[in-house]
């Protein structure tokens, strides 16, 4: 019985503890944009930058550079 003086405080700093991260986390943004990361790899252009796109023509030709 004496043991639930220390264990309730002590879960209570835990639970504040736990709050205030999920506090920082949402104010400094990290769950605005939940599906953007993981297109970015999709979406993820292998051009290596030796490479020029020609956007003049109407066809898509790469020309190398070197």
């Amino acid at each position: 019985m004496e043991s639930l003086y220390l264990l309730i405080p002590m879960s209570l700093v835990v639970i504040a503890v736990i709050v205030l991260i999920l506090y920082w986390a949402v104010k400094g943004g990290q769950f605005e944009d939940l599906e953007g990361p993981g297109h970015s790899i999709l979406m993820d252009d292998d051009v290596s930058p030796n490479r020029v796109v020609d956007k003049t023509s109407t066809s898509t030709s790469v020309n190398q550079k070197d």
